[in-house]
């Protein structure tokens, strides 16, 4: 292929940075994938590997309601430094994805920081998530503390760590 005929690098690939989250919470293959702006906003989104992602899944219902007394929908954010958002830690649950095959998957914020938004598209249209995952179908953004931007990225995986980890699992006699 020649150099003018090389597509060019998509808006996600251009001005995000792709961290992983493999095995969240001991469960195997339920992964998830961070893309961090230069501006330090972070999208979380399900990993190429994640379950809900293969063999044909299809999408029941995505439920942002954490528990009695948490929606992930009540989030609201004000002013310049998003006072308001609701303040997460990795394992802050952000939504609980259930899929016609009724298994029910947890879906985690990955990094400490203020929930901005909730990806409330992926309510009326689940496809989105299975579609268009690094797009359109993103589960929340995330604002992490200006002192811990530098420092979120320690414990998470960057692309080329993440598809050793495949590799591994690949050759492993029993796949995800």
């Amino acid at each position: 292929m020649e150099d003018s005929e090389k597509k060019a690098p998509s808006v996600i690939d251009r001005y995000f940075t792709r961290w992983y989250r493999t095995d969240l919470k001991g469960k195997v293959c339920e992964d998830h994938c961070i893309l961090q702006h230069s501006n330090r906003i972070c999208v979380i989104t399900l990993a190429e590997s994640h379950p809900i992602l293969q063999n044909g899944r299809k999408i029941k219902n995505i439920n942002y309601q954490i528990s009695d007394g948490c929606s992930r929908l009540n989030n609201k954010v004000s002013g310049k430094s998003k006072r308001g958002g609701q303040f997460l830690t990795e394992f802050s649950p952000l939504c609980r994805i259930t899929c016609t095959d009724e298994q029910e998957y947890t879906i985690f914020s990955c990094i400490r920081g203020r929930l901005l938004e909730v990806n409330e598209a992926i309510l009326n249209k689940p496809d989105l998530l299975l579609e268009k995952p690094s797009t359109e179908g993103y589960v929340a953004v995330i604002l992490p503390k200006f002192e811990e931007s530098k420092s979120i990225t320690e414990g998470l995986l960057t692309r080329e760590q993440y598809e050793e980890v495949l590799m591994k699992r690949n050759q492993q006699e029993e796949p995800c």
